[in-house]
């Protein structure tokens, strides 16, 4: 996986003079950032020419344990050379969380190149999985999932009883290569579901609905995220 975040980045730096990334929260991408910053600055990742934004965020501080932001910044941002003020930490712990979703999406299209379409395409936005299939802060069975318009939004989750920032579909399957890493024995029997037959049951979990317009989709999976694919093949 960290190979593959390397390649990425090198790669879109190479062809357009920087690499426009989104990062995941929760806990499984943390062994990933840990990875990428043992190397540190001797690798030959030019950090300095990436632009860090967030896929999604939870109503706290940035100083939160809680934050997706506090995570990435002490496992990643912390040992890397990126610029701080290329880091677009989301302001989640705005008191207007709707007007802050808007500034968050107007900063994206300011910073972010744009397909024909007019969305802006990140050039890696990474990703998770949640044992009930949601992907970023896009939960089975809330609005966002319908929004088409809208590309950064501010909901209420029922399930966690609380407000969250996040990515919608329409910029998430916009960008040129999405990357998901899901580990673990509690999301084998989502991740059956979705590489299976049943478009019905397909059809609730959010994770489902990454279909990149232009670019890859790539999904790592563990080898217990994994354990129940063979019975669909």
């Amino acid at each position: 996986m960290a190979d593959l975040v390397r390649k990425i980045i090198c790669d879109s730096v190479d062809r357009n003079g920087s690499c426009k990334i989104a990062l995941a929260g929760g806990t499984t991408p943390h062994a990933l950032y840990k990875q990428l910053a043992r190397e540190g600055v001797s690798s030959d990742v030019p950090w300095q020419e990436v632009d860090v934004f967030f896929g999604d965020e939870r109503d706290v501080p940035h100083d939160h344990v809680e934050s997706n932001f506090r995570m990435a910044q002490r496992a990643l941002l912390d040992h890397v050379p990126v610029s701080p003020g290329r880091v677009n930490p989301m302001p989640a712990d705005s008191d207007d969380l709707h007007g802050a979703a808007e500034r968050y999406e107007q900063l994206i299209r300011e910073r972010v190149p744009t397909l024909p379409d007019g969305i802006p395409s990140f050039d890696l936005i990474l990703l998770g999985m949640g044992g009930d299939g949601h992907t970023a802060s896009l939960f089975p069975f809330t609005d966002a999932l319908a929004e088409r318009e809208r590309l950064v939004v501010s909901h209420f989750v029922p399930v966690l009883g609380r407000r969250r920032m996040t990515f919608t579909f329409p910029l998430i399957n916009a960008a040129r290569n999405i990357v998901a890493l899901v580990t673990g024995a509690d999301k084998a029997e989502a991740i059956s579901i979705i590489l299976g037959d049943d478009e019905e049951l397909r059809a609730d979990l959010p994770f489902s609905m990454i279909r990149p317009t232009s670019g890859e989709f790539r999904l790592v999976m563990d080898i217990n995220a994994s354990r129940l694919v063979e019975k669909h093949a």
